[in-house]
């Protein structure tokens, strides 16, 4: 009990601080709150743990959406994954045709069999769009790396551990190119949206968020 209202504590102080420059957390380190199914539900913990500043994906849970959109903003967090593990966040979630979509920051063990052969699936990328720098710094599998999304109108970038890795203007010729080739070609309307939720993605393994800090920003020129 000591540890939890320690862990508890901490978090709001960090939190406190962080919201004095703008940035609001989405995670209060010991619940669900402000978390919620596809459906806009309510999740219970369970196959998601929050603990002592710590979200744990523990076992198949489905994903975690924000209760909120958000339009223009950046979102910052930390994350480790399991070996062989895969994840994600996707962003500006929202439906195409049914089918809730979104530019997804992919979260991965680079040596898992899904991201040895295609370097856009490979860690910080926009998945199956844009790959993400090859000289990207991450640290190794059980450790925790710093992540950061900057999504502001069109332009979207990815960050890992202090390094921008991957950006791209959507609607622009990089991404129209890159759209063709990706799963998402018979979707020409792909992330055009400028605004949907945040999800943390359960893909099947075990994987650890914290410090999940969102700065909303104002609309780009």
């Amino acid at each position: 009990m000591t540890a939890r209202i320690f862990g508890w504590i901490t978090t709001a102080l960090v939190s406190t601080a962080a919201a004095e420059n703008g940035w609001v957390s989405l995670f209060d380190g010991e619940t669900l709150k402000g978390w919620t199914n596809a459906a806009g539900k309510e999740v219970p913990e369970g196959a998601w743990i929050a603990e002592n500043g710590v979200l744990f994906r523990k076992d198949r849970g489905g994903d975690l959406y924000t209760a909120k959109e958000y339009r223009d903003f950046e979102f910052r967090w930390e994350w480790k994954i399991s070996p062989k593990g895969n994840s994600g966040v996707k962003y500006r979630v929202t439906s195409y045709g049914g089918e809730l979509l979104g530019p997804e920051y992919q979260i991965l063990e680079d040596a898992h069999r899904g991201g040895k052969g295609n370097p856009k699936n490979k860690v910080a990328s926009l998945y199956d769009l844009i790959p993400a720098n090859e000289k990207k710094k991450i640290n190794p599998v059980g450790e925790w790396n710093t992540s950061r999304i900057v999504a502001r109108g069109h332009h979207l970038q990815h960050y890992l551990n202090g390094q921008l890795v991957a950006e791209v203007t959507v609607g622009g010729d990089q991404w129209n190119e890159a759209l063709k080739k990706s799963k998402f070609k018979n979707r020409p309307e792909f992330a055009t949206n400028l605004a949907g939720r945040i999800f943390l993605q359960d893909h099947g393994n075990q994987v650890w968020f914290r410090k999940l800090e969102i700065k909303e920003l104002g609309p780009a020129n």
